[in-house]
């Protein structure tokens, strides 16, 4: 036998890459979202009709749930792997770095400076490299820790911060049902001055929960699920009325919540972050 064929035999085989089907399903709907949101950002023939950009606000904000999804069923089915880390943040990257990004650029930046467009440029792509560079942090701190399963995120998730650039975006045009152009007044401050903090707190060490102890299989009692449904109920019955004011208020929420957490206690601490399957034993029979 020549050394040829005993190396040969002698190598080990290659480790199979995990791609799990359920999960990166919904990365891909992530990923679909973004780029559609862009497409429809293109398309926008504003200040004339704003209906397109109302579609993209839609499709980031729908991509932000694909976001939930995915990981949730892949820790969930105890799947996660590292195929799914990196492709959640190329979809994560597009959906809620370029899309946002270039949403602001064309809704108002352009405008604002029309006459000197670097700096539109400039404030847009800032956003867009904070986005990348929070993400690669990330992905390497789960490298380092040996799985993604940590309690916190450190900095602003990308895409909590789409979520708040998308659900203000939506606010301030459902505030004047006469679509009134953005650019123009105080308005055209508030998105740009809005980028830019999103972009420091992405980076920044600012810790945030990551909720990813609350089980949906755990046990609620009675009086939780009849809140809960009634709730899901009001949001989709007057969803052109509420979701304007709760989705910019939930996002706005938990961007302050980083900066207030190090002063609440751990025991209010815990009650707002994980939740404990309530066990008392077996029910008794009716």
């Amino acid at each position: 036998m020549d050394e040829k064929q005993k190396a040969t035999e002698g190598e080990k085989p290659a480790p199979a890459l995990k791609i799990y089907f359920l999960p990166n399903l919904m990365t891909a709907g992530n990923l679909f979202c973004g780029f559609v949101a862009l497409t429809k950002i293109v398309e926008a023939k504003i200040p004339d009709n704003y209906h397109e950009i109302k579609l993209a606000l839609g499709f980031i904000l729908a991509a932000c749930i694909f976001d939930l999804l995915d990981g949730r069923l892949a820790r969930m089915g105890g799947v996660e792997s590292p195929f799914g880390r990196e492709f959640d943040s190329l979809a994560d990257l597009i959906s809620f770095g370029a899309a946002p990004a270039f949403l602001v650029h064309r809704v108002v930046l352009s405008k604002v400076f029309a006459t000197r467009p670097e700096i539109g440029w400039c404030i847009a792509s800032i956003y867009l490299i904070c986005g990348a560079l929070r993400l690669a942090r990330f992905n390497c701190l789960a490298a380092m820790s040996g799985g993604g399963g940590s309690k916190e995120f450190m900095g602003f998730p990308i895409p909590a911060a789409a979520g708040l650039v998308a659900s203000l975006t939506l606010f301030l045009m459902w505030e004047d049902q006469s679509d009134r152009d953005l650019s123009h007044g105080p308005w055209s401050f508030i998105l740009p001055g809005l980028l830019l903090f999103l972009s420091v707190m992405m980076v920044s060490e600012v810790k945030y929960p990551s909720f990813k102890t609350l089980d949906l299989k755990a046990r609620r009692t009675f009086p939780k699920m009849v809140i809960t449904i009634v709730f899901v109920g009001c949001l989709v019955i007057l969803r052109k009325y509420i979701l304007p004011f709760i989705l910019p208020a939930i996002f706005t929420i938990y961007l302050l919540y980083g900066f207030i957490r190090p002063q609440i206690s751990r025991k209010i601490r815990h009650e707002i972050e994980e939740e404990e399957d309530e066990d008392d034993g077996p029910s008794p029979a009716p």
